[in-house]
């Protein structure tokens, strides 16, 4: 089995106020919306494509409508389970459950162990994109990316699957382009490679990118703290920090997750970060924008991460 496994809770993380640095609870029971927009039964889709005249457009059709329902059964699914968890977290037995939504207690056991897990709505719902930026090679001339954006990107990629999420890929363009008015973007990419990216990020309401004599630092506007790469220090040693956040799209209809190292180092940290810690940030934070940075020390040889940590808090842009 390719693939990271899907992780397991390995301590516990809060997220503050942006506003204030005041430390929120966790949010529960949030309704995925990509699932309460109206729409024809069942028995009226299968009516329409099948007054199709056309045989390659009804298969075509019938496909593409396959795909949506096979979605729309992997979110309900996600839905049905994380609904058991927070219930039973709010102290109700199992049993309890079963009874009020009359379901036998043999299928409450069998729902909370099976289907995708609610932690996976962190990353989006559905189908995502990750995007990557590419860069323009002198030598060959020609686009590439680079090999930690390629890693980071294809780790970013078997965590979505890992989550029952179709995924696509998509890249921002040499000359900075990119279009971030889509559902379920995760964008990897730094500030020097896009305005559009730059502009987004400038959004912040506490982290801010930043330049010093020596290259891009991110800061902590409310702790007052600066963050630089471990190459800069003195001695130098292997680490970087890595800006993690949930940003609204330009358009204001909708959020994207963005990572973005200092160095490529700090974004595959960021990624490792994510995959071990996804289901305490859903519990914090569940679709909230919020925004924080990664730490990363990494093996100097391979650029593999060995330790990520919190640099600063979990700051939540949504609550005072």
């Amino acid at each position: 089995m390719s693939g990271p496994p899907i992780p397991r809770r390995r301590r516990r993380l809060t997220a503050v106020s942006a506003l204030t640095g005041r430390e929120l609870s966790g949010t529960l029971s949030r309704v995925l919306d990509s699932l309460l927009g109206a729409g024809e039964g069942v028995h009226g889709e299968l009516e329409r494509i099948g007054r199709i005249k056309d045989p390659f457009e009804m298969l075509r059709v019938s496909t593409e409508r396959l795909a949506e329902a096979q979605r729309e059964v992997t979110e309900l699914a996600r839905l049905r389970r994380r609904l058991i968890q927070e219930l039973h977290a709010q102290g109700m037995s199992y049993a309890q459950i079963a009874d009020a939504a009359g379901l036998s207690r043999g299928r409450i056991h069998q729902i909370r162990h099976t289907g995708p897990a609610p932690e996976g709505a962190f990353l989006g719902t559905g189908a995502v994109t990750v995007v990557t930026p590419l860069r323009f090679d002198e030598v060959t001339g020609r686009s590439v990316v680079a090999l930690d954006d390629l890693r980071a990107g294809k780790r970013l990629e078997d965590l979505a699957r890992t989550f029952g999420l179709d995924v696509a890929t998509d890249n921002v363009s040499p000359d900075g382009q990119v279009d971030l008015n889509r559902p379920g973007l995760l964008v990897i990419c730094g500030p020097r490679m896009s305005e559009a990216v730059r502009e987004a990020y400038a959004q912040d309401p506490v982290i801010r990118w930043d330049r010093d004599g020596e290259g891009w630092v991110l800061r902590d506007t409310r702790a007052g703290q600066v963050f630089r790469p471990g190459t800069r220090e003195y001695p130098p040693r292997p680490a970087d920090a890595a800006y993690l956040a949930r940003l609204p799209r330009p358009d204001g209809q909708g959020s994207f997750l963005a990572i973005a190292g200092i160095h490529p180092n700090g974004s595959l940290g960021a990624v490792h970060f994510l995959t071990n810690e996804i289901s305490t940030l859903w519990g914090q934070l569940g679709g909230s924008q919020f925004s924080t940075v990664i730490g990363t020390d990494y093996d100097a040889g391979s650029g593999e991460p060995i330790r990520t940590s919190l640099l600063t808090p979990i700051y939540r842009h949504d609550l005072a």
